[in-house]
């Protein structure tokens, strides 16, 4: 039910780390990009940071950028060990205020963010304490929010914004500090596709279903049988089910979506909770036929 989240304030799995451009390397994008440029390389001449970039999802995601042209600013609360990624407290806005001015003397301009950060906690609703309540929402709404907020300015038009929600936030999932603070990411979404859509940004929704990382596993095999069985395509979904589409949003072959949500999660959402029911409906096979 959910992308790359862990118990502290990135986003990780347990995918090896990544190289990726850094801020202080001394080439910038080109400011007058091809009109025409490479299909192979949609994000040549835009700079795009993406959080919780150490390893896992957001890695995948900061290479498949990097492949694809742009200059990515990979960012997270625990850089150490991982080439050009730079640390930042995604709940933290006087972190979130330094890049911004870094980023602004370095290149003057922001052309795409992936608010990919996340942590989860699973407690239920009787369970829950206050101040884990809080943390969560800290890092997984507030967190996209304070990136938004200083980096939306330094947008040109034709920027775009992805925040990195959950399956979770599309359901009822019991972890009620995680599922909230990703149903709340949702509304975020929405007001800001709404009032930067006028700046000529758009702002877009991934919902990650069960993605294989660290996180995941560490699941019990009760609760990968239940996943799979309630997924329609049957089977976890990887790094690499995600990142292509993050390219495709922050590209300009997107240039005319905004404000939607996307799952990425097999069909795991698409049938409301009823496969469960459909299936144990679903007459028994007779012997010698052939499957439904």
């Amino acid at each position: 039910m959910t992308s790359t989240p862990q118990s502290d304030r990135s986003a990780h799995s347990d995918q090896s780390p990544h190289s990726h451009q850094s801020p202080h390397q001394d080439h910038a994008p080109d400011p007058h990009p091809d009109p025409h440029p490479d299909p192979l390389r949609p994000l040549t001449g835009k700079v795009v940071v993406v959080t919780g970039a150490a390893r896992g999802q957001g890695a995948a995601e900061a290479e498949a950028l990097a492949r694809a042209g742009a200059t990515v600013i990979a960012t997270d609360v625990h850089p150490d060990g991982v080439d050009d990624c730079r640390k930042l407290d995604v709940a933290a806005e006087a972190d979130w205020a330094a890049l911004a001015a870094e980023l602004r003397d370095t290149y003057g301009h922001v052309h795409g963010l992936v608010n990919n950060a996340g942590v989860i906690r699973r407690d239920r609703l009787g369970d829950v304490r206050p101040d884990d309540f809080a943390f969560v929402q800290s890092v997984n709404t507030t967190g996209p929010l304070l990136g938004i907020q200083y980096l939306a300015p330094l947008m040109p038009p034709g920027s775009s914004i992805v925040n990195i929600g959950s399956s979770a936030a599309l359901t009822a999932y019991y972890p009620v500090a995680y599922t909230a603070s990703k149903w709340a990411l949702r509304g975020v979404s929405k007001i800001a596709a709404t009032e930067l859509g006028p700046r000529g940004i758009r702002v877009n929704t991934v919902h990650p279903g069960y993605i294989e990382t660290e996180m995941t596993a560490a699941a019990t095999p009760a609760f990968r049988e239940a996943m799979f069985r309630e997924t329609p395509l049957g089977r976890s979904g990887t790094v690499d089910d995600i990142a292509p589409l993050i390219v495709f949003l922050l590209s300009d072959a997107s240039s005319f979506i905004t404000g939607v949500e996307i799952p990425v999660d097999g069909g795991l959402t698409v049938h409301g909770g009823v496969k469960s029911i459909s299936d144990a409906m679903r007459p028994a096979p007779v012997p010698g036929s052939a499957p439904e």
